[in-house]
């Protein structure tokens, strides 16, 4: 899985748990795109999350 380039946020692991208790493994998914970010040296790609897009933690090229 992707991790975003700015937070290192990723993906969460945990349990899911049935009315009846059984539990079984389960897999969260960050929000992660791959957006073309403005840096010193001109453009590149990088993996961001919608949330550091959001707040303007990132500069889009």
């Amino acid at each position: 899985m992707a991790k975003c380039s700015i937070c290192g946020k990723g993906a969460h692991f945990g349990k899911a748990v049935s009315h009846s208790h059984r539990r079984s493994s389960k897999m969260w998914k960050s929000n992660i795109k791959r957006v073309r970010v403005k840096t010193d040296g001109g453009a590149k790609k990088m993996y961001v999350c919608a949330a550091c897009l959001r707040s303007g933690a990132v500069e889009r090229a």
